[in-house]
Order: structure tokens, then sequence, then C-alpha cells
């Protein structure tokens, strides 16, 4: 299986399989029919105040890994979202794209739920 990381603002292509959105917030002027996502785990976001703290500060990275990992561990609706995102890898059958909305590729919230899945 592979997962592929990928703005909702890029090409959709056929070969990004099963398209799953994970950010909390719908993204800015992407209609959900031109965002072609399956699926909008919103729920496995960081927090609203997770999210404004950390602005996608290179600097801040670590630091949020552990704080977003402790939300994922520590909140049951999290938790749950996180465990249905596994389902969607293991039982997928094809690739899935883990779909975000952020400018910032490296340091963002997607790249450590693709470690946390593989």
């Amino acid at each position: 299986m592979f997962i592929q990381l990928k703005r909702v603002y890029d090409e959709v292509r056929e070969e990004d399989g099963f398209r799953i959105l994970v950010d909390r917030v719908w993204p800015r002027g992407v209609s959900k029919e031109k965002a072609h996502v399956d699926v909008w785990l919103k729920e496995i976001g960081p927090s609203h105040e997770l999210r404004k703290w950390f602005q996608h500060d290179p600097d801040k990275f670590e630091h949020f890994k552990e704080l977003y990992l402790e939300e994922l561990d520590n909140d049951p609706i999290k938790k749950e979202a996180l465990n249905q995102l596994r389902t969607y890898y293991k039982e997928c059958g094809q690739e899935i794209t883990l779909v975000f909305a952020a400018k910032e590729q490296q340091y963002n919230h997607v790249v450590i739920l693709k470690e946390l899945i593989t």
C-alpha cells in the first residue's frame, strides 16, 4: 500500500486513489465537488489552539509533534478518527492520499499522521 500527501489545491489524479481530507476546517475556496475527497476526517486535525500556536513554524515542529500526539492519544474522538484512518489504510486495497490545505508540506500534521499509520 502507498500513502501520498497532497494539497487539496493540487490537481486530482486517478493514482490518488482513496482521498481523505484530514484538516479540521474545510479548505477555503474549494467546493466539495472540486476537492474530490472520499472522506473528511475533520476530527483528526489538530485543535484550533494547537494549530494557531504552531503556524507551521519549523522551529516549533518537534514540540508541535509531541503536543499533537498527546491530543491524538488523550482525546477519544481524535483517537477514534485515527483508528478509522488506520482502517482505511488497511482495508482500502488501493493507494490513499491524505489531503490537506496548508502551503507548508514538510512541517505539517499530515506528515505525523503518515508516520503513525505506516
